[in-house]
C-alpha cells in the first residue's frame, strides 16, 4: 500500500525536526555543470550529463552537500523517456538513466558521508560524527521542460494539450523515479494549475508510497506564470495525500514574500522556496538576461521575512551557486557570520 495521510506528512515532519525547524535545499544545477566544463545546449539540457558525463553530476551534488544542503535534487528534471528516445535512445536506456539520476545522488550522499567520517577520525578519537540528515528528491519537469520551448515559463501548452494528455505523458517516469530510491519526488516550476491536477492525481491513481512536493513558478506575488493564482493551484496539491509539502521555484525573490503568505492560507503543509536569482529566462535566445538579479548577500537577507510568513524550507533555482546555499544555511543556523 502507498504512504497515505498523516504517515507521509509525519516523515516531512519529523526530518524538519531533525534538521532543528528548517531544511536547506540546494541550488541552480546547470549554471554549476557549466561552470564545471559542461555544454548544455542541447534539449536535454542538464540531463545531458547522465548520457555524456555523469562524474559531473556526482561533482555538482557534492559541492551542495559541502554547502549546507539537507536536500538533493535529482539530474532529472529536464529527463524524460520521450526526450531521451528523440536522441535515438531505446525505452531501456531512458528508463535506465532516469534511475541513474537518483543513484548518482545516492552515490554522492554516501561519499559525503564517508568524508565526514574519515575527517571526524582523523580529528576525534573514535570518530564519531553527527551525521546531517540528507534527503535525495527525484525532479520531475514540467510538460514545457520537455518541449524545451519556453513553455514552462508560461504554462501555456495549447488547447490540444488535456489533463489526460499530461497524466500520459508523466506517468512512467514518475513510476520509475518513485521506485528508484528517492526519499521524495519534486514536481518543480509546475506552470498551471492541470499540470498541478495532473501530478496530483498520478500520485492517488498509482499508489505513490514516497511522498511528494509540489512547487510553482509564478509570475507576480499572486499568480503562477500561467496567470491562475498561486492559492488555488497550491490548494489542488494540498488536497492529494501524498504532497508532503507546497513550494515556489524558479521565480524572482522579490516575489517570495507574498507567495508563501499565499500558500499558507490554503495549507498547513510545510511550505519550500528555493526562487532563482531575479534574472529573466529568454526562450528564444535561451539566455538568462540580468534585469533585478540579487548577489547572495542580499538573496539571503529576504531569508528571515520568507522564515517570518511560514516557509520552512529554503535554497535555490536557476543562476544560484553552492555560495548561495552556503550562505543561506549560516544565516538560518546563526552560529557563523554570512560569510566567514
Amino acid at each position: 500500500m502507498g504512504l497515505k495521510g498523516h504517515e507521509s506528512r509525519s516523515l516531512m515532519g519529523d526530518f524538519l525536526q531533525t534538521c532543528g525547524g528548517y531544511a536547506v535545499v540546494d541550488g541552480g544545477f546547470a549554471t554549476e555543470l557549466e561552470r564545471h566544463g559542461a555544454d548544455l545546449n542541447d534539449p536535454l539540457w542538464s540531463a545531458k550529463c547522465l548520457v555524456t558525463s555523469p562524474h559531473l553530476v556526482r561533482m555538482v551534488h557534492l559541492d551542495y552537500l559541502d554547502a549546507g544542503a539537507n536536500i538533493i535534487l535529482t539530474a532529472s528534471y529536464q529527463a524524460t523517456i520521450q526526450g531521451f528516445e528523440a536522441k535515438g535512445l531505446s525505452r531501456e536506456e531512458a528508463e535506465s538513466l532516469l534511475r541513474r539520476s537518483v543513484e548518482i545522488a545516492c552515490e554522492a550522499r554516501e561519499m559525503y558521508y564517508d568524508k565526514l567520517t574519515k575527517a571526524s577520525w582523523d580529528s576525534t578519537e573514535n570518530g564519531s560524527v553527527s551525521r546531517r540528515p540528507v534527503l535525495v528528491a527525484a525532479s520531475i519537469g514540467s510538460y514545457g521542460a520537455y518541449l524545451a520551448d519556453g513553455s514552462e515559463y508560461t504554462g501555456n501548452y495549447g488547447e490540444g494539450v488535456s489533463l489526460a494528455t499530461l497524466k500520459d505523458f508523466h506517468r512512467r517516469r514518475l513510476q520509475i523515479l518513485a521506485t528508484s530510491g528517492a526519499d521524495l519526488i519534486a514536481f518543480e516550476t509546475t506552470p498551471n494549475k492541470l499540470e498541478a491536477k495532473a501530478y496530483a492525481e498520478l500520485l492517488e491513481e498509482e499508489d505513490i508510497s514516497v511522498p511528494a512536493w509540489i512547487s510553482f513558478s509564478c509570475k507576480d506575488a499572486d499568480n503562477v506564470v500561467s496567470g491562475e493564482s498561486v492559492m488555488e493551484c497550491a490548494s489542488v496539491a494540498d488536497s492529494c495525500k501524498q504532497v508532503v509539502a507546497v513550494g515556489i521555484n524558479c521565480t524572482a525573490p522579490r516575489h517570495v514574500h507574498g507567495l508563501i503568505l499565499s500558500i499558507r492560507k490554503v495549507t498547513d503543509k510545510p511550505v519550500v522556496v528555493y526562487p532563482n536569482s531575479g534574472e529573466t529566462y529568454n526562450a528564444d535566445t535561451k539566455q538568462w538576461v540580468k534585469s533585478s538579479g540579487v548577489v547572495d548577500e542580499d538573496f539571503v537577507s529576504y531569508i528571515g521575512k520568507w522564515q517570518e510568513a511560514g516557509a520552512c524550507v529554503f535554497g535555490g533555482c536557476c543562476r544560484t551557486t553552492p555560495m548561495t546555499i552556503k550562505a543561506i544555511s549560516r544565516v538560518l543556523s546563526k552560529s557563523l557570520p554570512l560569510y566567514s
